[in-house]
This record gives structure tokens, C-alpha cells and sequence, in this order.
């Protein structure tokens, strides 16, 4: 099942719509690291990860697998583990999935710049938990943890990001 996302900050599933959070640098056809804009177009989900002392396992269409403290995604362009999962202490730049806030609580990883991955063409592009206030992410687009669970549910396997 396809959601579209609006640039306007909502996800439109079927017949349901639900508030979205969006990159700081708006959406974008010209992707690059570090600018915090979303990437337009159709991003395929290929699996969830998910904190399993916060959330249960949950519904989806895609395999999910929990994640663990020594877990991390390398953004650093000039690692041969650019764009993927990582387990830390890695060497180069990365984020940490398992963090103290809950944004990370529960992530569908978003098919972008993975097949195959182009160094500086950008990372860590995921569907995740917002921020209470709906703040603006790095480049991901954020649901309500119980938004998210609810479109994982409906069995979404592909986000579709218009342009502005």
C-alpha cells in the first residue's frame, strides 16, 4: 500500500490523513548529505526497526527487527558503510538509532540512495516518530508514534513524496 506525502506536512493513506513532519530544508529533487531536505519521490519501505523495551513488534508488511544500543547508520560519505547499518563504535560519522528520545522508538527504512548507494547523494532517510511540536527533521518524514503504527498497520510498503 502506497502513502503520498504532501510538502505541506501530511501523509494521505487511503482514505486517511495524518499530520507529517517534514525536512528543515523542505523536499527536494537534488538530494544531498547534510541538507535536511526530504527527497521527493517513490521511497519503497524495506523494513522496520523498532526499540522493544519502549514498543511491541509491530504490524507490518515489511520484516521488523528490534533494535540494540551498539546500533547506528553511517552517514559519512567517505565510509564504504555509507548508507547502511552500522554497529558502534564504527569508525566515521553516524547516528545513533538507540537514543534517549523517542524518535527513534519505531523507524521504517526508506529505500533511498541504496541501490546503489551514491557517496554525498544522502543517509538515514526513514520514516520515524515525531517530535511533540512537529518539528522539522534532518530529511525524514515523522508521524505520531501512534500514526505510525497505525499506517505500518495498514500494511504500507511505499512512501511517495511529492514535490513543492
Amino acid at each position: 500500500m502506497q502513502a503520498i506525502v504532501h510538502p505541506q506536512g501530511r501523509l494521505v493513506l487511503g482514505g486517511l490523513v495524518f499530520r507529517a513532519a517534514l525536512g528543515r530544508g523542505g523536499v527536494t529533487g537534488e538530494k544531498r548529505e547534510g541538507d535536511g531536505a526530504t527527497p521527493v519521490g517513490l521511497l519503497p519501505l524495506r523494513r522496520v526497526l523498532y526499540r522493544a523495551d519502549r514498543v511491541r513488534t509491530p504490524d507490518c508488511a515489511v520484516p521488523a527487527e528490534p533494535i540494540a544500543p551498539n546500533d547506528g547508520w553511517c552517514d559519512d560519505p567517505s565510509s564504504a558503510d555509507y548508507n547502511r547499518m552500522v554497529r558502534l563504535p564504527h569508525d566515521g560519522s553516524y547516528e545513533e538509532l538507540w537514543r534517549q528520545d523517542a524518535l527513534y522508538d519505531l523507524v521504517g527504512v526508506l529505500g533511498w540512495n541504496d541501490a546503489p548507494v551514491q557517496r554525498g547523494r544522502g543517509s538515514a532517510i526513514f520514516l520515524h516518530v515525531a517530535r511533540d511540536d512537529y518539528g522539522p527533521t534532518e530529511g525524514c518524514v515523522a508521524l505520531a508514534l501512534n500514526d505510525l503504527q497505525r499506517v505500518l498497520a495498514a500494511g504500507l510498503t511505499e512512501v511517495l513524496v511529492l514535490p513543492s
